[in-house]
């Protein structure tokens, strides 16, 4: 069952784990690839979410609305790949 975007937002708290649902260009970032909400907006809409390499270094914070991401479940496996130099 798919959740419209307001009930899916409800779900989503500072720290959770969240999962891209798109491509971002300029970024060097790719639908799936996960990262770490650091800030949740009043509305509930929008979100700070960290990327980082395995290393720990930030590969970019953005600002995302919900239908940006969604919650990583506890099914999912972690895959890994190499991003551009410039962004390690």
């Amino acid at each position: 069952m798919k959740l419209p975007n307001r009930e899916k937002a409800f779900m989503i708290h500072e720290l959770d784990l969240v999962v891209l649902t798109h491509d971002i260009e300029g970024y060097d970032l790719k639908a799936g690839d996960v990262g770490a909400v650091v800030h949740c907006y009043d509305d509930n809409l929008g979100y700070e979410v960290e990327f980082v390499t395995a290393e720990g270094k930030t590969v970019a914070v953005l600002t995302l609305i919900a239908s940006d991401i969604r919650p990583i479940s506890q099914a999912e496996i972690l895959h890994v790949r190499e991003v551009s130099p410039v962004f390690a």
